[in-house]
C-alpha cells in the first residue's frame, strides 16, 4: 500500500445506493445510547456528529473505513426508535410466515416515506432492507425495559444479519439482565465501549462480524488483513516523523545577517529566539502530523500550541518533567562527550555527591537541568570584508533531545490510544514517572549514540536515521500496547 494514498476515508454522505460489494452496517437503537460514538470509533472518523442531547442524529449518514481506495466496510449512523410500537403494531396487523415479514417492513418503508411521524423509523429502516446488517446498541448502564422488545421485534422482522452491543455509558452495571433479554433476539451479544475501544477490541469485534453472516467471512477477514497492515503503518510513520523532528531539531543551524564586524547583544539576542521558534515550529509540525495520521484531525486541545499544561518546549518545567535527571544527565554527558569544566557543583545545585569539577562531564553547559541558557554557541561568520552573519546551533544542550522526544513520545501514545468517539479536549499532562516507563540506562545509551550525531550537524546516513526509527518504534509500541495513558 502506498503512503501517499493510504488512509481512511474522512467522506460522510446521504445514503442513495446501497448497490455494494463489501459489508455494510446500519448501527441501531434507542437515542442517546452511543449509536454515533460507536460509529465514529469503528470508522475512525472524528467528524461523526455526537451530542448528549437526544435526537441529534436526524438523517442516516454512511461513514466508510477505506484503506487506499478499498472499503473495508461501511457504517450507517441512523436515528434513534421514536415510534417503535406503532410501527411493530402497523406490521402485526399483517399475518404473514416468517419468510414474507421483510415484504412487510419494505411496504411499511414505501407506504410511509413521506410520513413525516415516521422520518426516524424510515430513515434506519432503509439501510437495513438494502442489505445492512444490523448493530443494535443498548446502554447497559441503564435497566432493561419492556419498551424495547418493539424496536427488536421490528428489526427480527427484517431478517438481516444482527448483533447487539452493550455499552456501558455510565457506572452502574445492567450488563446481566440485558445479556438475557438480547440473546433471545440477537445471533450475537457482545459488550463494547467506544470511548476505551483498543486496537485489539477493534479487530475482535470484525472477527464477531464476520460469523454474522457466511458471505461475509471471506471480505471480512480480508479487511482485518488490511487494516492490520495499515495500523502497523500508522506506526511506522509516526516513528518516522519523531525521527524527523528529533534529527532536523538537534542538526538547525539559524543564521543571521549583520551589518557591522561584530555583533551587537540585541541581534544575538535575535538569532536564538529565531532558532527557539524554529525548534518550536519543529515540534508543531510534529504533532500536527501525527494526529493527522492517527485521523485526529479535528483534535481540539486544551493546551496552547506546543504547550504541555501550560509549559513550554523550553522552560524550565519542561526539562524538569521531559528531560533526564540529575544523575541520568551525568552519566549521559560523561558518555556522549560532553564539554568538561567546573559546572557540575553548579548542575547539582551545590551538592557535591558526585565530587563537583572532580568529574569533568559538564552535561550541556550548567544550563542543562535547569534551563535552556546554553542551547547553542552563536558564532559570527563570513567574509572579512561584509557579509557577515551570525549563526546559532547545531544544538549543543545534551539534555534537550530527551526532553523533546518524551513530549513527542507522550503525545503520541496519548493520540494513538484517544477513541474517535471522544469529543471533549485532549489534556496533555504528564509526570516524570512516564519517562520510567520506558527508558532504562541501555536504552539512554543507544539513543545517545544517535543524539550525539544529529547535535553534530554532520551528514547522516539513510541507514542511520532508520536504525533510530526502529528504536523508537519499539518504544511506542511497548508504550501503547501496555496501555499506559
Amino acid at each position: 500500500m502506498g503512503q501517499k494514498t493510504a488512509g481512511y476515508g474522512r467522506r460522510e454522505s446521504v445514503v442513495e445506493d446501497m448497490t455494494v460489494s463489501h459489508p455494510t452496517f446500519a448501527v441501531v437503537g434507542h437515542p442517546n445510547k452511543g449509536k454515533s460514538s460507536i460509529v465514529s470509533t469503528l470508522a475512525f472518523d472524528d467528524t461523526v456528529q455526537i451530542s448528549d442531547t437526544p435526537g441529534t442524529t436526524t438523517k442516516k449518514r454512511s461513514f466508510p473505513l477505506t484503506v487506499d481506495g478499498k472499503v473495508l466496510y461501511e457504517l450507517f449512523d441512523t436515528p434513534g426508535f421514536q415510534r417503535a410500537r406503532s410501527v411493530l403494531a402497523w406490521l402485526q396487523k399483517h399475518e404473514v410466515t416468517a419468510d414474507k415479514r421483510p415484504e412487510v417492513v419494505q411496504a411499511f418503508i414505501n407506504e410511509h416515506r413521506d410520513n413525516p411521524r415516521f422520518n426516524d423509523e424510515i430513515e434506519l429502516l432503509e439501510p437495513i432492507m438494502n442489505g445492512a446488517g444490523i448493530i443494535y446498541v443498548v446502554d447497559g448502564s441503564k435497566p432493561y425495559g419492556e419498551e424495547y422488545e418493539a424496536e427488536m421485534e421490528i428489526l427480527r422482522w427484517t431478517g438481516q444479519p444482527s448483533m447487539a452491543l452493550i455499552n456501558l455509558i455510565d457506572d452502574t452495571n445492567y450488563v446481566e439482565e440485558w445479556k438475557r433479554a438480547l440473546g433471545q433476539y440477537f445471533k450475537m451479544v457482545r459488550l463494547f465501549n467506544p470511548m476505551k475501544a483498543t486496537f485489539p477490541q477493534h479487530l475482535s469485534l470484525l472477527e464477531s462480524i464476520a460469523q454474522l453472516k457466511e458471505e461475509w467471512i471471506a471480505p471480512v477477514n480480508e479487511s482485518i488483513r488490511l487494516f492490520k497492515v495499515y495500523h502497523e503503518q500508522m506506526f511506522e510513520r509516526t516513528t518516522q516523523s519523531i525521527t524527523r523532528l528529533l534529527h532536523q531539531s538537534l542538526a538547525h543551524v539559524e543564521r543571521l545577517p549583520i551589518r557591522s564586524e561584530e555583533a551587537t547583544e540585541a541581534e544575538k539576542t535575535l538569532v536564538l529566539e529565531r532558532y527557539k521558534a524554529k525548534l518550536r515550529t519543529y515540534e508543531e509540525v510534529s504533532q500536527h502530523r501525527v494526529e493527522q495520521i492517527w485521523h485526529h484531525e479535528n483534535l481540539e486541545k486544551a493546551q496552547q500550541a506546543l504547550l504541555f499544561d501550560g509549559m513550554d518546549l523550553f522552560s524550565k518545567e519542561s526539562a524538569s518533567l521531559f528531560g533526564l535527571s540529575r544523575k541520568e544527565l551525568l552519566l549521559t554527558g560523561a558518555t556522549g562527550g560532553a564539554v568538561t569544566g567546573a559546572g557540575v557543583d553548579l548542575l547539582l545545585g551545590g551538592s557535591t555527591l558526585f565530587l563537583g569539577s572532580a568529574i569533568g562531564a559538564v552535561v550541556g553547559g550548567t544550563s542543562a537541568f535547569f534551563g535552556f541558557s546554553e542551547l547553542s554557541d552563536v558564532k559570527v561568520l563570513g567574509q572579512k570584508l561584509g557579509k557577515k552573519y551570525l549563526e546559532a546551533g547545531p544544538m549543543k544542550n545534551v539534555n534537550f533531545p530527551y526532553i523533546l522526544l518524551n513530549r513527542a513520545l507522550f503525545h503520541a501514545v496519548k493520540i494513538a490510544q484517544r477513541s474517535h468517539a471522544i469529543r471533549d479536549k485532549v489534556v496533555l499532562e504528564m509526570g516524570r514517572d512516564f519517562t520510567d516507563l520506558w527508558m532504562d540506562d541501555p536504552l539512554r545509551k543507544s539513543l545517545e549514540k544517535y543524539h550525539k550525531l544529529f547535535r553534530s550537524g554532520d551528514e547522516v546516513k539513510p541507514e542511520m536515521l532508520k536504525e533510530y526509527e526502529q528504536l523508537i518504534e519499539t518504544v511506542l509500541k511497548r508504550l501503547i500496547d501496555r496501555n499506559v495513558l
